[in-house]
């Protein structure tokens, strides 16, 4: 019993760790997959990381007490790591929630299949859209590979810093906005000129309802706009695994 208990809390703490993680990280939070894959993948995957770690931390058993702060410490440290990976992933929706607003469509509500909650039409599609090609670029292994080195700065049993935890987590939030500002760039860059030309019109011809015609022609150029960004989305990606390895607290 004594060599079986710091091998129960080691694997408590891994546990702890993977299910914060999971409870934060796109893809493995959203509402769409069942309970069932999310508990399945959550235990083997606590199960690998457990078996391969070369260090534990865990060479002797705890008290309640000492286990109880153990596992707050593994699950703040999941956690923030998850919000990390999320504020990231949510540039897309950033920027699409910028184009959605200059083309009118922030007051039309649809249900976010993969969160369960009402979103923007523009801002579903981009979404999924940049889910399908992280998937595709092996994006999930990436949100592993992170949780898994994560260990290495912070073994079991260790306590993370909070104020490097607090910085990574206020520098993936900045990040988060100035990705999505840049992403959405050209497209508030080509409403302005559209502006500029409905203006002009508007003192050339002003017995013409340039409110009636301004409607179309954002929505048009919108989605046009969208189409000419949609091919530069897998840069996303990339640059998005690039500030994942730069911004996350290990």
């Amino acid at each position: 019993m004594d060599l079986l208990e710091p091998n129960l809390i080691c694997f408590v703490l891994v546990l702890t760790r993977v299910g914060a993680f999971f409870f934060a990280a796109p893809i493995f939070s959203w509402q769409s997959i069942p309970t069932t894959i999310k508990l399945t993948l959550l235990i083997f995957v606590s199960l690998f990381l457990a078996g391969i770690l070369p260090n534990p931390g865990i060479k002797h058993a705890h008290s309640a007490i000492e286990v109880g702060l153990l596992i707050g410490a593994e699950a703040i440290y999941g956690l923030a790591l998850g919000l990390v990976a999320a504020c990231l992933f949510a540039a897309v929706k950033v920027a699409a929630h910028i184009c959605d607003q200059e083309m009118g469509l922030s007051i039309a509500q649809i249900l976010d299949p993969m969160t369960e909650e009402t979103s923007q039409p523009l801002e579903i599609l981009l979404e999924m859209i940049c889910i399908l090609l992280f998937l595709a670029a092996d994006g999930h292994h990436v949100l592993l590979a992170g949780l898994s080195r994560s260990y290495e700065a912070f073994p079991i049993g260790s306590i993370p810093s909070i104020d490097k935890l607090a910085a990574g987590i206020a520098a993936a939030g900045s990040t988060m906005l100035v990705l999505g500002l840049r992403m959405a760039a050209p497209i508030l860059a080509a409403f302005l000129l559209l502006m500029v030309v409905l203006a002009f019109l508007a003192r050339v011809a002003p017995e013409a309802d340039i409110l009636f015609l301004s409607l179309p022609l954002k929505v048009g150029m919108g989605l046009v706009m969208v189409a000419i960004f949609l091919p530069f989305l897998g840069n996303f990606i990339t640059e998005f695994t690039q500030w994942l390895n730069k911004l996350i607290p290990i």
